[in-house]
Order: structure tokens, then C-alpha cells, then sequence
């Protein structure tokens, strides 16, 4: 059974018990709920919504607020004219643990 969201303008295929790290969510509680439920499938047949799926929605425990990936340095050279710049980033993510999913009405997983 697995479920695709959507959340910070990133689809995520996800199953009971993933963990996953997603875009930093603005102010993250113990548990979220993500209802931008795209598809849904149990195994044996699978809902496509159009957008999202009616009634579904996908729990989740917060298992870290903030991580930091690792820094990404990027540098531009240009010869002969003395120009050169450095810019880093260091992208920040939001733990997750997939608790349940739960499809027009039907609770799967928990």
C-alpha cells in the first residue's frame, strides 16, 4: 500500500513507516496531516485524483523540525576581466515517519 502527496511543490511516494526528508515545513507540530493526496493504492486497485484524491489524507509524526543537507558551493569565473564570485547553500529539510494513510473513508496502517 502507498500513497503519492504533495507538499512543497514536490511529489513524495510514500508507504507506512517511510521516513523521509521533505521541504522544511513552516511551523512543523508532533504529527501532520497531508490531504494533496494524488494517487492512492492498496495493492490490488488504486484511486487518481483529479486533482487530489476526495477524503484522503496521510498522517505523519515529525521526527526532526530542521536538518541542514550538506553546504553546495557554487563558483563563477570569468578569465581576463577579474571577475569572480562564491555563493553557498546548505538546503534545510523537515524529518518525517509516515504514521497512516487513510483513502475515502477506509483506514490503512495504525
Amino acid at each position: 500500500m502507498y500513497a503519492i502527496i504533495e507538499t512543497g511543490s514536490k511529489q513524495y511516494k510514500v508507504g507506512k513507516d517511510d521516513i523521509l526528508d521533505i521541504e522544511l515545513l513552516e511551523s512543523p507540530k508532533e504529527e501532520v496531516k497531508f490531504d494533496k493526496i494524488i494517487l492512492f493504492s492498496d495493492g490490488e486497485k488504486f484511486e487518481v485524483g483529479t486533482p487530489y484524491v476526495k477524503g484522503a489524507h496521510v498522517t505523519a509524526k515529525v521526527l526532526s523540525a530542521m536538518i541542514k543537507d550538506d553546504k553546495v558551493t557554487s563558483f563563477k569565473y570569468k578569465s581576463k576581466t577579474n571577475y569572480h564570485r562564491t555563493i553557498g547553500h546548505r538546503q534545510r529539510y523537515t524529518r518525517i515517519q509516515i504514521q497512516d494513510i487513510k483513502a475515502g473513508g477506509h483506514a490503512h496502517g495504525a
